[in-house]
């Protein structure tokens, strides 16, 4: 597979960046969690090395694709406790030679995603780069984390499961939530504008069009990895 161009690492907001070293990318990630650039920058930048590393072993390119975007949501769960040596010196010393560096963290994580993803069937899955970039899928799921439960539940069923009103309605009934096929789809907007709302700020000015009709996270909810359909 080729590697994929991002359109985001020509975006001024992380051409901007360029100048940081990785160890400076770190440092603003974990100082400014609320933010979604320094992230983004990091995966900018090693974006072909992951990429690469996951196409030599996936053995589809539906799974290359998941396997990546998965990968890159370990990598942002964990970036936040990393510690980087100040210098290579300080590296060699505490190391005994083997320096860490952010390129060989990545790597080793990357590996460590290769050998232990337990990846579904290829029908089952439902991302792909052309739909979003990582960065935006990632924030997109934590985004779904800080919705109303009511709300998230709602737009996993219309969006992932392509339940309609009357259906959802019927659902949450069976549930003991008075909810009329009216109010669900009012509540199912409410819950896309909050979804995009929760987004960092910088992340929606990276990736969301806000002269678009509709909303550009409707697709992006049903490759979101969610509990299993609800029965009913």
């Amino acid at each position: 597979m080729q590697i994929p161009s991002f359109p985001e690492c020509n975006h001024v907001i992380i051409q901007q960046l360029g100048h940081l070293s990785d160890r400076d990318l770190l440092q603003r990630f974990q100082a400014e969690p609320e933010a979604g650039r320094y992230f983004t920058a990091i995966f900018c930048r090693y974006s072909p090395v992951v990429f690469s590393l996951i196409t030599h072993s996936a053995r589809s390119p539906v799974q290359a694709e998941y396997l990546f975007a998965l990968t890159w949501r370990h990598i942002l769960n964990e970036l936040g406790g990393l510690e980087l040596p100040a210098t290579q010196a300080a590296a060699s010393e505490t190391d005994q030679g083997r320096s860490l560096s952010l390129q060989s963290w990545l790597i080793n994580v990357t590996a460590l995603c290769i050998n232990q993803a337990a990846l579904p069937d290829v029908e089952d899955i439902h991302y792909s780069l052309s739909q979003a970039s990582p960065p935006l899928w990632c924030y997109v799921e934590r985004s779904l984390d800080r919705l109303n439960p009511l709300e998230r539940l709602i737009l996993v069923m219309a969006q992932t499961f392509r339940w309609s009103d009357t259906r959802i309605a019927a659902y949450l009934k069976a549930e003991g939530e008075q909810m009329p096929p009216t109010e669900v789809s009012v509540r199912l907007r409410q819950a896309a504008q909050n979804l995009e709302a929760a987004l960092p700020e910088d992340i929606r000015a990276l990736y969301l069009d806000p002269t678009a009709a509709d909303s550009p996270l409707s697709g992006l909810v049903a490759s979101v990895p969610v509990p299993e359909k609800p029965v009913g």
